[in-house]
C-alpha cells in the first residue's frame, strides 16, 4: 500500500512543482524524509526570506512555487512576505506542518490551534485536510486555486503524522485523478462589450491607455503593444507598477502616473477617455485629495479580476482575458494616422558636486554594465523614477518590484528569480535599508552559488520615509536614519564576494564582470546622495 507522502510527491510531479523553498522544523520533517532525487530543496535562514525566494521564483519562471514553513511560528514569521506575494499575484502554495492529530485537541507544543485563520486574509484559500487521505487531493486543489486568475498564494496546514498513513487503492486513485486535472483560464470578452468600447475609443476626442502589472504577468504584452500602435494612443504606466508592461523606450510611452488622487487626475488632463489595462484603479498612496479623473473624462478598466473591477472608485469595467480583449479591440479599431508621436523626453536629475554619485548617475552606470537581457529586481523605493529613467526596460518579463508596499522582497526575490530563470542574468538594485529586511537571502545565494548581482545604493537613511515625513508634515519623527551599516562586512560573513564602488566607471565595470560570471553572487556597495521623489 502506498503512503500519503508518496501520493503527495506524485501530485507535485504531475503539476511540475519539484522545487521546495523552506526552513524546516520538527513538524515538517515527516514530509521531507527520504527526499527524492528529482526534487530540489532550497533552504532559507528565515521564513520571510523563504517566501520571498518562492515569490521571485514563481514570477520569473511563470510556474507555481511551493513553500514549506514551520507550523504557527514559521507562518507568523512569513506573513509580511505572504502579503507581498498576494499583492504580486504570485501563484504559490504555502504548506505548514501541524502537530500530530492525537495531540491537537489538547493543544500540545507546536500545535497551531486555528491554523487556517492565521494566514488570512493574505491567502486565497486556507485549509487543513480532515483526514490523511485527503492531503493529496487538497494539495492538487491548492495548486488549481493558486493558478486561477487572479493568481495568489494559498495555505495548507498538514499534520505531521499524515504522511506515513497508508492509502487504500481507491484513495490513491482519487489523489492521482485530482493531480491529473487541468483547468484552462482564458475567458473571452463579451463581443457586445468589445464593440461598445471600440466605439467609445473611436468617438473620443483624446483617449489614453494606462497599462498595469497584469499585462506583463498574463502574457498580454504583445497584444497590448499592438493595440497601442494601431490606435496611436499615448500610454502611461499605472502608479507604483511592480512590473514593466509597455516598452519604456517606445515613442508613445509617457511615463508613470502619480500614486495620489489629485496629482494623477491632473496628469490625465485633456483626455476624455481613459482605458486602463491590467491595473487597479488606482494604486494610491499617499492621500492627496482631488478628482479621480479630469472633468468630463470617462474610464474603462480591462481586468481579469472581478474584485478589482468591483472596488474601482470610478469607471466601467470588462472582466476577461487581457490578451484576447486587446486583440478583439484592435480588430475593431481603424489604424491610426501616420504621424508619429513625439518621443517621451528623458527626465534630468541633478548631479552631485562632491564626488558621491547621485542615484541617477549610479543607476545609469549600473544599466550600462548590465547585459541587454537582464532580469531586474528593484527595491530602492526612493529611487524608482531614476531607476526607470536609467534602465528604460522595453522587453517583457524583465522587471520585478513588490506591489505590496512592504520591504523584504528584493534580495530574496532576486535569488528565487535567478533559480527560476537560470538562463538570464539577474541584477538586484536595492537600498541599504531594504536589504536588511531579508539579508539572510545572501546566505542562500552563496550556499547554492546563485549568480545574482546585488547593487546596494547606500545613503544611510530610509529616504522614502523622509519624503513621507515632508508630505505628512511629520518632520522630527525618530528612526528614519540608519548610520553605521556595513553591508559588505555582513555579506562577507555569508560568503558573498563584495566590492565597494566609488565612481561611475568602476561601478559599470563591476556590474559587467559580475553579471558575466556564473560562480555565485556578487554584492557591490555604492554610496549615493539622497534625492526625494516628488508628486
Amino acid at each position: 500500500m502506498r503512503t500519503v507522502r508518496e501520493s503527495v510527491l506524485d501530485v507535485l510531479r504531475a503539476r511540475g512543482v519539484t522545487t521546495v523553498f523552506g526552513n524546516p522544523g520538527s513538524t515538517e520533517l515527516p514530509m521531507l524524509k527520504r527526499f527524492p532525487e528529482d526534487f530540489r530543496y532550497v533552504l532559507g535562514l528565515q521564513e520571510a526570506v523563504v517566501v520571498g525566494m518562492a515569490d521571485g521564483f514563481a514570477l520569473a519562471s511563470r510556474t507555481t512555487s511551493l513553500v514549506n514553513l514551520h507550523t504557527g511560528p514559521g507562518t507568523g514569521n512569513a506573513m509580511g512576505a505572504i502579503l507581498n506575494a498576494r499583492a504580486n499575484r504570485t501563484p504559490m502554495v504555502v504548506t505548514a506542518g501541524q502537530q500530530v492529530r492525537a495531540m491537537l485537541t489538547m493543544e500540545a507544543l507546536l500545535s497551531n490551534p486555528q491554523a487556517t485563520l492565521l494566514p488570512q486574509p493574505a491567502v486565497k484559500w486556507a485549509y487543513e485536510p480532515p483526514r490523511p487521505a485527503d492531503v493529496p487531493a487538497a494539495l492538487a486543489r491548492a495548486v488549481q486555486i493558486a493558478e486561477t486568475p487572479p493568481h495568489g498564494p494559498v495555505f495548507l496546514s498538514l499534520p505531521m503524522d499524515d504522511f506515513d498513513a497508508e492509502l487504500t487503492e481507491a484513495e490513491d486513485r482519487a489523489g492521482r485523478a485530482a493531480a491529473a486535472r487541468r483547468v484552462t483560464h482564458a475567458a473571452a470578452p463579451d463581443a457586445a462589450a468589445v464593440a461598445a468600447l471600440a466605439d467609445r475609443i473611436s468617438r473620443a476626442r483624446s483617449a489614453v491607455l494606462v497599462v498595469g502589472d497584469d499585462v506583463d504577468a498574463s502574457g498580454a504584452w504583445d497584444a497590448v503593444l499592438a493595440l497601442a500602435e494601431r490606435t496611436g494612443l499615448p500610454v502611461w504606466a499605472a502608479p507604483v507598477s511592480a512590473r514593466v508592461s509597455f516598452p519604456r523606450s517606445h515613442p508613445q510611452f509617457r511615463g508613470d502616473l502619480a500614486p495620489a488622487i489629485g496629482p494623477l487626475g491632473r496628469q490625465l488632463a485633456g483626455h476624455d477617455l481613459v482605458v486602463v489595462v491590467g491595473a487597479p484603479v488606482f494604486r494610491y498612496y499617499p492621500y492627496v485629495p482631488g478628482d479621480h479623473l479630469p472633468e468630463g473624462a470617462e474610464l474603462v478598466l480591462l481586468t481579469r479580476d472581478a474584485e478589482e473591477a468591483a472596488r474601482a472608485p470610478v469607471g466601467d469595467a470588462v472582466v476577461a482575458d487581457l490578451a484576447l480583449t486587446a486583440r478583439a479591440l484592435a480588430d475593431r479599431l481603424p489604424a491610426a494616422g501616420a504621424s508619429a508621436p513625439a518621443p517621451h523626453e528623458r527626465v534630468r536629475f541633478p548631479e552631485a558636486a562632491d564626488g558621491v554619485l547621485t542615484p541617477l548617475a549610479a543607476l545609469a552606470a549600473i544599466a550600462q554594465g548590465a547585459p541587454e537581457n537582464t532580469l531586474w529586481v528593484n527595491e530602492s523605493p526612493s529611487n524608482v523614477p531614476q531607476f526607470h529613467e536609467a534602465t528604460r526596460i522595453s522587453a517583457p518579463d524583465s522587471y520585478l518590484f513588490s506591489a505590496g508596499g512592504g520591504l523584504g522582497f528584493g534580495a530574496a526575490a532576486a535569488v528565487g528569480a535567478q533559480l527560476g530563470a537560470p538562463g538570464r542574468p539577474v541584477v538586484c538594485v536595492i537600498g541599504d535599508g531594504s536589504i536588511h529586511y531579508a539579508v539572510q537571502a545572501l546566505w542562500t545565494a552563496a550556499a547554492y552559488k546563485v549568480p545574482v548581482t546585488f547593487v546596494v545604493l547606500s545613503n544611510a537613511t530610509y529616504a522614502i520615509l523622509h519624503w513621507f515625513a515632508q508630505l505628512e508634515h511629520a518632520q522630527g519623527s525618530p528612526g528614519l536614519d540608519i548610520p553605521g551599516l556595513d553591508i559588505t562586512a555582513v555579506a562577507d560573513g555569508y560568503g558573498v564576494r563584495t566590492h565597494r564602488a566609488q565612481g561611475a566607471g568602476e561601478l559599470t565595470k563591476l556590474v559587467r564582470d559580475a553579471a558575466a560570471q556564473q560562480d555565485g553572487p556578487v554584492l557591490i556597495d555604492v554610496p549615493v546622495t539622497i534625492e526625494l521623489p516628488s508628486l
